[in-house]
């Protein structure tokens, strides 16, 4: 599932000063939809392995760094993120974790032998119309190993990890209705071009409240995708290769 990278086009990604890797693109008359991916369990199977490989090491820091045992580290790292929607905001919040140093700790090992994830993703990115975003709450290191892995990167527009969603110094991932609106506003995308495509239907709730069109990739091993409709979710889908074919039944 996993791929070489592909090489670079000329005049590759360039960086801006927030550290958001960006391509340059043509004009933006007459554009078409912008595609905001999110990375894992949307675009690869993360639940297969690589949660698993993260969440064990969450554990061991904060056991290490808390100084309490397995049992009690694995409960706060669920409860801060079932709090904040990110571990790293809770232990930085109530005990001054430093959060680079904790993402680095935490998301230090070989991608390419845990990932699993369907093939025909530079074949979807490369057809689908429009500019395509990665907007993450990985971090950049773990995410760039990641999109490389799949052959996806030279498609990407613009990557967003958690280290650049930041507003007033304060982090801000998704589900923040704020740093969503920072975001349209940063790719300035007009309401109802934007596309949010995720796993997580509280992300694309507050998605589509600030604006964007949404697509629920439920994963082919969780259950139907034909479910009851919810007002947030404009499409559903079992996974982002349905897209292209799917893609007039969106909703606005």
């Amino acid at each position: 599932m996993s791929g070489r990278p592909p090489g670079r086009p000329k005049g590759g990604p360039q960086t801006d000063p927030a550290g958001v890797h960006v391509r340059p693109e043509g004009s933006r008359t007459r554009r078409p939809p912008v595609w905001f991916f999110d990375l894992d369990d949307t675009l690869h199977d993360a639940s297969h392995a690589i949660f698993r490989a993260i969440d064990s090491r969450m554990t061991s820091y904060v056991e290490r760094h808390l100084a309490v045992d397995r049992a009690e580290a694995d409960r706060i790292r669920r409860q801060y993120w079932l709090r904040y929607g990110a571990t790293m905001l809770g232990l930085v919040r109530h005990h001054g974790i430093d959060p680079h140093h904790f993402l680095r700790e935490t998301h230090d090992f070989e991608v390419a032998e845990l990932l699993r994830a369907e093939r025909g993703l530079g074949r979807l990115f490369a057809r689908l119309p429009g500019r395509k975003v990665l907007l993450t709450n990985a971090p950049e290191r773990y995410a760039r190993a990641v999109v490389r892995a799949l052959a996806i990167d030279r498609h990407l527009g613009a990557r967003y990890t958690i280290e650049t969603m930041r507003l007033h110094g304060t982090f801000r991932p998704k589900p923040s209705p704020s740093m969503l609106r920072h975001m349209l506003a940063r790719e300035a995308v007009p309401k109802g071009l934007a596309v949010l495509v995720e796993d997580s239907a509280a992300n694309l709730r507050a998605a589509r409240a600030a604006g964007f069109r949404t697509v629920l990739v439920t994963g082919r091993g969780r259950g139907p995708s034909r479910r009851p409709r919810s007002s947030y979710i404009g499409l559903r889908v079992r996974s982002v290769l349905e897209i292209p074919r799917a893609r007039a039944r969106l909703r606005r």
